[in-house]
């Protein structure tokens, strides 16, 4: 028999050697070879959960630098002498540029090496991030502009690390790991908060908060490069067998099945309200706590630089808190449920969404008259808010095509991004400033101009229970196609085509009779699951068929 091989899969068969009746090499001897094929990809499991624990230090990294500003608020606006609305911009500016690179770091994450795309998400913020720190006063413009670049580089990593970690680990493994990582999103917020203005209050200059993180983000480079591996597209899903990348389709196909997946199409819009209300309460709850100690008597107004950052680090404080237990109690409500109730994953999202909306709204409406009130249920919601963020990317995760989720995530980022969190700070900060301008000029009509403009939180948040509930509807469909074996992106019509011009390429098997073969040159019985023959690319020589009784060209 040859041992020449000239792809993995058709060069075992046309390298066989021809034997009397028709039978190639084994198949003429009565027995069934084993497919030429790659070895599997596979991974150390320390080497695996090594790789996830470096994701999710980098995770963490992320979201601190998406939550360091807001840390400091009341100081950059006394540094750059800027209103509410414009230090609203200055987190739009920085979303705005994630959501605008979001869909180009998609594109190269599913067709690129995806650790040399992190690594350079990693160097663009960090040096974005540190440079800011040196801006004087009189150039705020080159400010909001350098938080646009450390946006672009934040995209970098939100888009392409769930992906891989969606191809280190499968199933509950995968439940389980995206609960972890993403803990981070609110423990690395709640630490942006305290490390600004600790830093801030023990330096007395807020800037050296945005000078320590690039040594981290050094760290995190490096382990970066040493630890995690880039593992083909969907290797968790073909554990066992061989993880081979299916044929490219290109991003127009790629867009055109995702807005045809129902479930991907809801549940991005439910993370779109998500991403709204955390948006607006992320960047100015530590402002309005602030003013509302000041009207309970408990805090003296701010006049100049530095100001007091107790309310930034207690914000911070509940959100790692919460955050950490909403995400747990998220992901195993979703792994305990799925058992029972297979659309688990939205309807958990629903519930904890529509709960919370009357707890946020109870929270703003108490904040005049209870402090404490405030706080408890301002506690509530962002617990039940938390609940999600491991549960919808779960969601991701199953309903759409491992060569996909690259362009998946980038699509859902920029939508939740442009319809979110990008313009929910500066809509919030512009209604305050409005409602301000018609009000006497004191503390009290501050505070109430920036409460009342948070209502339309609790109003976003009951829409996107709604959307999740749809979501439910097509949860099943979605998953069921997703997860068959050589799923793509393509229409079934193109597929169809691009078969047929397969097989014109082709040359044609040489026309003969088969002779009956004697008892004695009969195959045994061979089972599909040993050498599904019917079902290999063959591009030269006859297709082959292995029944049970018999393998005969056909």
């Amino acid at each position: 028999m040859s041992t020449e091989h000239h792809s993995p899969l058709a060069g075992g068969l046309q390298s066989q050697s021809r034997r009397p009746g028709g039978q190639y090499g084994a198949l003429a001897s009565g027995q069934c070879p084993p497919p030429s094929t790659p070895m599997p990809w596979s991974l150390p499991r320390r080497r695996v959960y090594l790789a996830a624990a470096v994701l999710c230090y980098i995770n963490l990294l992320n979201y601190m630098n998406w939550f360091i500003i807001p840390g400091v608020l009341l100081d950059v606006q006394k540094s750059f002498h800027i209103s509410d609305s414009h230090a609203g911009l200055l987190q739009t500016v920085f979303i705005g540029c994630l959501l605008v690179s979001a869909p180009v770091f998609g594109y190269l994450g599913d067709r690129h090496n995806r650790k040399a795309t992190l690594s350079f998400g990693i160097l663009l913020w960090s040096g974005a991030g540190l440079s800011s720190s040196f801006i004087p006063p009189k150039y705020s413009w080159l400010f909001f502009l350098t938080r646009g670049v450390v946006g672009t580089g934040v995209a970098s990593y939100s888009t392409i690390a769930p992906t891989v970690l969606g191809d280190l680990f499968v199933k509950d493994q995968r439940t389980r790991m995206l609960a972890i990582f993403y803990i981070f999103i609110p423990v690395g917020s709640g630490l942006g908060y305290v490390l600004g203005s600790a830093v801030a209050e023990l330096t007395g200059n807020w800037r050296w908060a945005l000078r320590i993180t690039p040594c981290l983000d050094a760290i995190a480079l490096i382990l970066l490069i040493l630890l995690v591996p880039d593992p083909p597209r969907g290797a968790a899903e073909n554990q066992g067998e061989v993880a081979v990348e299916a044929p490219r389709s290109s991003w127009c196909e790629d867009v055109r099945y995702l807005g045809r997946n129902w479930s991907f199409v809801w549940s991005t819009l439910g993370v779109t309200a998500m991403a709204f209300v955390t948006g607006a309460l992320g960047f100015w709850a530590p402002k309005f706590l602030f003013e509302a100690r000041v009207v309970h008597g408990l805090q003296l107004p701010c006049f100049q630089e530095p100001c007091s950052s107790q309310d930034s680090l207690i914000f911070g404080a509940l959100t790692v808190a919460t955050g950490i237990i909403g995400v747990i109690l998220g992901a195993e409500a979703s792994r305990r449920y799925k058992k029972v109730n297979p659309r688990a994953e939205p309807l958990i999202c629903a519930s904890s969404l529509l709960a919370m909306a009357p707890c946020l709204y109870l929270a703003l409406i108490l904040a005049p008259t209870t402090l404490l009130g405030c706080y408890v249920f301002l506690v509530l919601g962002k617990l039940l808010l938390s609940c999600n963020w491991a549960v919808v990317a779960d969601i991701l995760l199953s309903v759409v095509v491992p060569r996909c989720r690259g362009t998946a995530e980038a699509l859902q980022i920029t939508v939740i991004h442009v319809l979110g969190d990008a313009g929910s700070p500066y809509l919030t900060g512009l209604i305050s400033s409005i409602l301000q301008a018609r009000r006497p000029n004191s503390y009290l009509q501050r505070f109430l101009s920036l409460q009342q403009s948070f209502l339309c939180c609790a109003f976003a948040i009951v829409l996107g229970g709604g959307c999740f509930l749809l979501t439910a509807l097509y949860l099943e469909r979605d998953q069921d196609w997703a997860w068959q074996p050589g799923t793509g992106t393509l229409d079934s019509k193109d597929m169809a085509s691009k078969d047929t011009k397969r097989q014109d390429l082709a040359p044609a098997p040489p026309q003969r009779n088969p002779e009956p073969l004697s008892s004695s040159e009969q195959a045994p019985p061979c089972s599909h699951s040993s050498l599904a023959l019917s079902t290999l690319p063959v591009t030269q020589g006859p297709w082959l068929s292995c029944t049970p009784d018999l393998f005969h060209p056909s």
